[in-house]
Formats: structure tokens, C-alpha cells, sequence
């Protein structure tokens, strides 16, 4: 019997082992990315549902961007938990995109952006698509090395 892999909208619909709240410990994979932002051991840490990702993705109104980080921050506080695993969240960002796309649901995922404003290349199509779809709500697109920015993203974030 050979196993089936999951669709993208299983996976946005497996929420039957979340939220999870945990007590930060350094070695937990977003380990690093929590220190970053102060985390110390003990602190309280939410792995939320990835249908939360999803409910905050989706009410990004046109013209508007949203980071990892402010996801995090959003959720963190609907669970009342001093931080949010950056790692799962991050990996939840990527499957509510491919999501959307596979059952025709209309989220804005594109207006989700890395914490420096940089494009997602995990999304559907690619940065090329996502670049398409921020240039047709007049965001600028600025390419540093590689990579591809939102210029003066922070003055669009929600």
C-alpha cells in the first residue's frame, strides 16, 4: 500500500494538533529566531493552527502587507503566550498559499512578506508572481543581489 501524499488543503485543514503551547527551550528548531527576538527559557510559545494563518492572511486589505513577525505578534496575543514558533508559522504562510491557489480561494497571499520585506520564493509561481501581483497594487519591487524586496515596506504593513 503506498501512501498518499497530503494536498495542500489537508494540510491547511490538519489543525488537530494545534495550538500547542509550550515552554521555550533553546533547542527547539525557531530556537534562534525566538532568541532574536528575546525569548528566554521558560517564556511562554504558541504553535497555532495553520486555519489561524490562514483567517489573518486572508483579511489583508488591498494595498496593505503583512510579515511573519506580525503574524506572530497576532497570534501570540489571541493565545495569550509571550511568543509564537516563527518556524511552524513561516511553514504555514507557504501552505495557505498553496492552498488558496489549489481550491480556487481568493487569499491575498502575496501581501504576506519576509520580516525584511523580501518575496517568498515557496509561493505559487514563484517571486516572479508574487512580484506581478504587489505591482498590480502599486507596491515597488527592488532587487538587491538576488533577491527581490517591497520598497518602504514597513510604511505598508498592517
Amino acid at each position: 500500500m503506498g501512501y498518499k501524499k497530503k494536498s495542500w488543503k489537508e494540510k491547511l485543514e490538519n489543525n488537530k494538533n494545534f495550538p500547542k503551547i509550550l515552554s521555550f527551550e533553546h533547542n527547539f528548531p525557531c530556537g534562534k529566531a525566538l532568541e532574536k527576538l528575546g525569548a528566554k527559557s521558560g517564556d511562554s510559545v504558541v504553535l497555532a493552527p495553520p486555519m489561524d494563518v490562514y483567517k489573518i492572511m486572508k483579511s489583508v486589505p488591498e494595498g496593505k502587507l503583512i510579515t511573519l513577525n506580525k503574524i506572530c505578534e497576532i497570534l501570540s496575543k489571541k493565545y495569550k503566550t509571550k511568543y509564537c514558533c516563527t518556524l511552524t508559522t513561516g511553514i504555514f504562510v507557504t501552505i495557505v498559499a498553496n492552498a488558496s491557489v489549489e481550491i480556487g480561494d481568493n487569499v491575498p497571499y502575496w501581501r504576506t512578506i519576509k520580516n525584511s520585506g523580501e518575496l517568498n520564493e515557496k509561493y505559487p509561481g514563484g517571486i516572479e508572481q508574487q512580484k506581478i501581483l504587489l505591482e498590480k497594487e502599486n507596491h515597488k519591487i527592488v532587487k538587491k543581489g538576488k533577491k527581490y524586496f517591497v520598497l518602504d515596506f514597513e510604511s505598508k504593513t498592517v
